[in-house]
């Protein structure tokens, strides 16, 4: 059994470029944190946020360059946990239709809300 192992050498200009894609895709989430996209800003910052970790993995962490079988299972996970958020976020949107008194805030007077409002109030 041949247990050679070569260790891939990642050409600079490659991080660099992912480095900046990573800060292009920051400021891009901080932008359309301003824009007021109701209950579709956190599935949009969710996939920037998806997108900025599997380049992170791929590249950072020589996921791209490793056995691919550890690449499969990494996005098979992503993929599972895309569609588990997903499903938690279409139950949370529609409790309302099935059970009416479960619409709305939870607990409405939380201190939680008394710093949104406030801020929504000022934009």
């Amino acid at each position: 059994m041949n247990n050679t192992h070569t260790h891939h050498i990642t050409p600079l200009w490659i991080y660099l470029v992912v480095a900046s894609a990573l800060m292009v895709l920051t400021i891009i989430t901080v932008a359309v944190s301003n824009i007021d996209l109701g209950g579709f800003n956190v599935l949009v910052a969710l996939g920037i946020a998806s997108i900025k970790a599997l380049l992170v993995a791929f590249f950072f962490m020589q996921l791209w360059w490793d056995k691919k079988i550890y690449l499969v299972i990494f996005s098979t996970a992503m993929l599972f946990l895309t569609i588990f958020l997903v499903l938690t976020m279409f139950d949370t949107q529609t409790r309302g239709y099935i059970n009416p008194e479960m619409d709305g805030r939870i607990k409405p007077n939380a201190p939680m809300y008394d710093t949104m409002e406030s801020t929504s109030t000022t934009h």
